[in-house]
């Protein structure tokens, strides 16, 4: 029997957990979508008002936040991958990386904001 050497594991060692966060984030998204297109088209809502009475509901609140949520998180393994496989210098990248985590947590705040205000 003939013993191979170990397999030389590189990387930051994201694959499964990224593959995963994506997954579950776009099923959330899509249900989401097709709940909001059912609430949209069962009471067509024609101006403000209408608008604001489908998300003064606290299921419909959170409902939007977790998506807002799944989105920015689904955003954040998407563009650090990106960033990850094609930016080489390292304080380029590292700049680039603060910038969109502080970018998507001040969207993420701002949604909480709009959602409750």
């Amino acid at each position: 029997m003939v013993k191979t050497p170990g397999r030389v594991v590189t990387g930051a060692h994201y694959g499964l957990r990224d593959w995963l966060i994506q997954r579950i984030s776009a099923v959330f998204m899509v249900f989401y979508v097709a709940l909001l297109t059912t609430v949209v088209f069962t009471l067509l809502p024609q101006n403000y008002d209408a608008w604001q009475s489908i998300f003064s509901h606290q299921w419909m609140r959170i409902t939007t936040f977790l998506f807002l949520a799944c989105l920015f998180w689904h955003a954040w393994v998407g563009i650090r991958n990106i960033l990850m496989d094609y930016v080489h210098t390292t304080g380029i990248r590292l700049t680039l990386h603060i910038l969109v985590i502080f970018s998507l947590l001040f969207y993420l705040v701002w949604s909480v904001d709009i959602l409750w205000s």
